[in-house]
């Protein structure tokens, strides 16, 4: 099997590990749900020695996740988690969740099934951090952002970019607030929430 490689995981993993360096700098461990290729967990894990990275993605994307994770040999990058929206996760409780570019990818109910998850498990003071294309006011951010999301419901109309009331909305249901929404390159955003 090829190890898998997204380009635009290459591209962002710099911009997106500068924000979480420094809300990372006290915690201790972070479940990355969508982890992908695992490109990005190399990265972090690489350059975050004191966080124990624990990968998580549907069971059909684990052997290029584990190529990345095998080659890399990091004692703190931990092998993946089957995390599927459908289902319970196998974890209890963990300091920070991250995602990055989930939440258009998945359908409107498997975003919400998503903060039911992250709202049970993160602690008072846990982390929700997420990357990834956000509408506000229903308006897209960009001519691309909204040439990508006809092209993401040309291939599953159950996707799509959401708008960021609803996220924050759903964010609050699962006892979350939004305490950062920060411009990305490529027209994302970077958003940090807090579990209350």
């Amino acid at each position: 099997m090829t190890k898998p490689f997204s380009q635009a995981c290459e591209n962002n993993k710099q911009p997106i590990l500068d924000k979480l360096t420094p809300l990372l700098a006290n915690r201790k461990n972070v479940l990355e749900v969508g982890s992908g290729t695992g490109q990005h967990a190399v990265h972090f894990a690489q350059a975050l020695p004191h966080i124990t990275w624990q990968t998580g993605d549907l069971a059909i994307n684990h052997a290029g996740i584990n190529q990345w994770l095998n080659q890399a040999n990091l004692p703190n990058l931990m092998p993946p988690l089957v995390i599927d929206f459908n289902d319970a996760w196998p974890i209890k409780t963990v300091d920070v969740i991250f995602t990055a570019n989930t939440l258009h990818i998945v359908s409107f109910e498997l975003v919400k099934r998503f903060f039911i998850a992250v709202g049970k498990h993160l602690p008072v003071n846990g982390l929700l951090c997420v990357y990834g294309p956000f509408k506000y006011n229903e308006q897209f951010t960009s001519p691309s952002n909204e040439s990508f999301d006809l092209w993401l419901k040309d291939n599953d109309t159950q996707s799509g970019i959401r708008d960021i009331e609803t996220i924050e909305q759903l964010a609050n249901n699962a006892g979350l607030t939004l305490v950062s929404d920060q411009d990305m390159p490529a027209n994302n955003r970077f958003l940090t929430l807090l579990k209350r």
